[in-house]
Formats: C-alpha cells, structure tokens, sequence
C-alpha cells in the first residue's frame, strides 16, 4: 500500500511540475504592454516634426492583434501595424502631431486590440507649441513726396 501511494504522489507530482512549466509567465491570451503611458514633446517649435512613438509588447501566450489606433482629433494621427504579434514580440504605434497648431498639447490615442488584460489602452501625448519667430520683411520702398515726378 505504501508503494502504491509513493507511486500515485510520484505521478501527481510530475504532472504538476509540468502543469507549471506549460504555463508561461505573462499568463492566458494576448497581454499588452505598452513602453510609456505618455510622450511629453515639452517645449516645441511652430512647424517641428511632431512624431513620436509607443512600443507595444506581446507578453501573454497568445498572438495580440490591435485592431484599430484612434486619436482624439484630427491633429493627432496614429499608425499602427494590424499584423499579428507573436508572444514575446513587439511593435511600434507612431503617432503625429500636427505642430502648425500653436499651444498646449494634451491628446490622447486609443488602442483597441484583443488583449485580455486591456483591450482599449489610452495614452497620452503632452507639451506646449511655441509660435515661430516672426521673421522681419523687407520694408517696401515708396516714393519719397518730395522726389520728382516724371512726364510723359
């Protein structure tokens, strides 16, 4: 009876040693994990390149696949890759601000995907547009009142 049970607590034993092993350490499904929640431009210039990025990484066990990056408004413009991450894998979210406008920057960017711990993740992009330099014209020469006026 004794061999019986060391055997039958052998074989549990084994198979929860396994059971542990088989499952990997992001857990079930696609899991996203994001590299920041926000890009903060800080101060920049009327008419700078406004691009930044986010990089997504899978860390679940399943492929993820975001379907859709949204942003709050025109002015910000996300493009995102809809290909299927692997477990382990990354990609890149590029996002573009349009820095024609002048001001305070506080956007935001949905991403919608099939991850099981956050389907829509919202970040955020900050700063503040300083206006360009004006830059000074050349003055427009007019006729003196006093300068000689021609005949025909």
């Amino acid at each position: 009876m004794n061999k019986f049970l060391l055997t039958i607590t052998a074989a549990f034993m084994a198979f929860a040693v396994n059971a542990q092993d088989a499952k990997p350490v992001g857990g079930n499904g696609p899991q996203l994990s994001i590299d920041k929640e926000v890009h903060d431009y800080g101060e920049i210039a009327q008419g700078a390149n406004g691009t930044c990025e986010f990089t997504v990484t899978n860390t679940g066990d399943q492929p993820l696949i975001i379907t859709n990056c949204k942003g709050s408004c025109g002015c910000t413009v996300p493009q995102c890759n809809n290909e299927p991450i692997k477990p382990g894998a990354k990609t890149v979210i590029t996002v573009k601000y349009d820095t024609k406008r002048v001001g305070a920057i506080n956007k935001s960017v949905t991403i919608s995907s099939n991850a099981t711990n956050t389907p829509e993740k919202v970040v955020r992009i900050k700063g503040n547009v300083n206006a360009a330099p004006e830059t000074p014209t050349s003055p427009v020469k007019e006729a003196s009142p006093m300068a000689p006026v021609e005949k025909n």
